[in-house]
């Protein structure tokens, strides 16, 4: 885990946000871990992609952005791409979400940002 993501972590618990670390959202997707998983992803398109962080009730996801000034694996040709799936087919099942950079979360405008997605997902639910 990265200093900025152990500091979202803090922020969150600090809020009495529930949250899961490392959400496997393609395998929850595909049926569940277990048996079979690789064909399953494979069947319905997905990998085995894990959010930073997930709040499953309200279907959202919080990816930490880091390596943006030191060229790391997010923003090289590749991994930017493959970034770019991994996010196409969370929203396309479903999920929001928010991107942050580590200067947002030690701002605290990741974890304000964070509550007011809550907020906007309770009330959308609420309606539903």
């Amino acid at each position: 885990m990265s200093k900025a993501e152990e500091e979202l972590s803090l922020h969150l618990r600090a809020e009495d946000i529930e949250f899961v670390r490392e959400h496997r959202f393609g395998a929850e997707a595909a049926g569940g871990p277990g048996k079979g998983l690789r064909q399953r992803l494979a069947d319905a398109g997905l990998k085995d992609w894990r959010f930073d962080f997930a709040m499953p009730d309200q279907m959202l996801a919080v990816e930490v952005e880091g390596g943006g000034w030191s060229q790391g694996r997010h923003t090289r040709g590749k991994g930017f791409a493959e970034d770019l799936r991994k996010y196409d087919a969370a929203m396309r099942l479903g999920w929001v979400v928010y991107r942050c950079s580590p200067e947002m979360v030690s701002s605290g405008r990741a974890i304000n940002t964070i509550k007011s997605l809550i907020e906007t997902r309770r009330k959308e639910q609420s309606c539903a």
